[in-house]
């Protein structure tokens, strides 16, 4: 890891910061790719002969792979490094993107749409790339700046893409514009691969002992390891459902069936496998000095679900809300509702940054009460307000939710660095689950009850940071030759 210098060189295009830079980069990428159909889904409706349904469907999908993706692409990453693993998945991704700018139905729409969601791992890498290079009192910025900027590229996807569309090509334009960003991905794999290094010259790159599940140090830590696996595959039978209900009835009743029995079969071999790698715990102790605290993992993921899962669901059903509470067009109410999004460019860094300097924990516990008020604030809009204060407190609001993310990030590399990759998947995946759970939960429920959900869970999340760790001092990693490295973390 490279030293620490009293200024942070952002304009820097060397070292690190290069490093930082073509991380953003290839997050962007990633979020440009994701989201690339949201701008142009009325022209692919019309394109296609899609039903309002239909729609609907292509939208749960593009988001349903991402929870297996990201555990997945995180142990992938812990063992291939990153350089590989993103270059990998931006280059693999970019087919699936082609895929759909040619699909001639809404099957092949759907199957395109459903294997483009692995692109929304491409997160986690990057937590892991950035933390080998930067130093604890840097991490947070540096964390929150890749969080941040990369998150940005679904905003930059509906900014340029109905543009480009519209200048390549009429009524087919969308497939070209769709097309042209999985062309970027494809490219932009091969400048990853070629222009990054997983460490700084010298340093070692710690790898799990296996990859098949995440190691824990205790036994009542792998108890909690199971119980945290639950409700991945709660939320992923929830989508099965979804898919199955008569006004989509995309998958036939056997498939349903199938993939029920598959989700319990997954979630036995998982079992076995996180029992198989831990099974030395039950025989010896592991040494205090390699222990760490998995309930450090349980809490960010709880963090996580609150902040990063209702963010992407207030995005969805934002502009819905301003339109119907204040009786405005779609055009003006996305553009309100997109301020939420675009706090995203400075919020999460800012979350980082102030956790390098004044702790993990009070700035989380600061910033997830905040969102706490700031929903149950949004909970009370109704059309009696003026609408510059309805788009003042959402604002606010996603100031807090977005600066959470960022501290939650700042702390996950902290915990135990062989692992970043699959903690980072692990609380990356629990933002997806609370994405399903919020939009599950609105389908029930006035707008008013949704966003009050979402307060009370975030408040859950306060109380359980009582139990939250404050990393400090020196973490501990064994080299290949035996020896100890102690890697600082404060």
């Amino acid at each position: 890891m490279q030293p620490s210098s009293d200024i942070f060189k952002l304009a820097s295009f060397s070292g690190k910061f290069k490093i930082l830079h073509l991380s953003w980069m290839a997050f962007f990428i990633t979020f440009f790719v994701w989201f690339n159909h949201a701008p142009l889904l009325a022209a692919i409706a019309d394109s296609l002969g899609l039903t309002d349904q239909q729609i609907k469907t292509l939208l749960i999908l593009n988001v349903a792979f991402a929870i297996p993706a990201r555990i997945i692409t995180g142990m992938l990453t812990d063992y291939f490094g990153p350089r590989l693993t993103f270059s990998g998945l931006l280059l693999l991704c970019s087919i699936p993107c082609f895929m759909f700018a040619f699909a001639e139905n809404f099957q092949q729409a759907a199957l395109a749409r459903f294997l483009l969601g692995f692109i929304g791992a491409g997160f986690v890498i990057g937590i892991r790339l950035v933390s080998e290079w930067f130093p604890a009192n840097e991490l947070g910025l540096a964390e929150g700046i890749y969080g941040g900027w990369g998150n940005f590229g679904s905003a930059a996807a509906s900014l340029s893409l109905p543009f480009i569309a519209i200048l390549l090509g009429g009524e087919q334009g969308w497939r070209y514009a769709i097309a042209f960003s999985g062309l970027i991905c494809a490219l932009y794999s091969i400048l990853f691969y070629f222009q990054v290094s997983n460490t700084p010259k010298g340093a070692t790159y710690y790898k799990p002992k296996s990859v098949a599940a995440m190691e824990v140090t205790s036994i009542g830590d792998f108890y909690l390891l199971l119980l945290m696996k639950i409700p991945m595959y709660i939320v992923m039978a929830v989508l099965i459902w979804k898919l199955n209900r008569p006004s989509i009835h995309l998958l036939s009743t056997f498939t349903v069936s199938s993939l029920y029995i598959l989700l319990v079969l997954l979630f036995v071999y998982e079992l076995w496998q996180t029992y198989r790698v831990n099974r030395h715990i039950f025989i010896k102790q592991v040494d205090p000095i390699h222990r760490y605290q998995f309930k450090q993992v349980a809490i960010l993921n709880l963090l996580y679900f609150a902040t990063f899962g209702s963010e992407l669901a207030v995005v969805s059903m934002l502009p819905l809300f301003f339109a119907e509470v204040f009786e405005l067009n779609m055009l003006t109410a996305g553009l309100l509702a997109s301020s939420y999004a675009f706090m995203n460019l400075v919020s999460r860094p800012g979350g980082g940054w102030i956790s390098d300097k004044f702790g993990r924990k009070s700035t989380l516990i600061i910033l997830t009460l905040g969102l706490s008020i700031g929903y149950a604030a949004m909970a009370a809009i109704d059309n009696s307000w003026p609408l510059w204060a309805a788009v003042a407190v959402a604002m606010i609001c996603s100031f807090f939710v977005q600066a959470g993310e960022g501290a939650v990030f700042a702390t996950v590399p902290l915990i135990k660095r062989r692992l970043t990759g699959q903690i980072a998947g692990m609380t990356g995946a629990y933002g997806n689950v609370g994405a399903v759970f919020y939009l599950t939960i609105l389908s029930f429920v006035s707008y008013q009850s949704f966003f009050l959900t979402i307060a009370a869970t975030a408040f859950t999340s306060l109380a359980a940071l009582a139990f939250l760790k404050e990393p400090r001092g020196t973490t501990t990693e064994i080299n290949e030759d035996g020896t100890v490295e102690l890697i600082r973390v404060s």
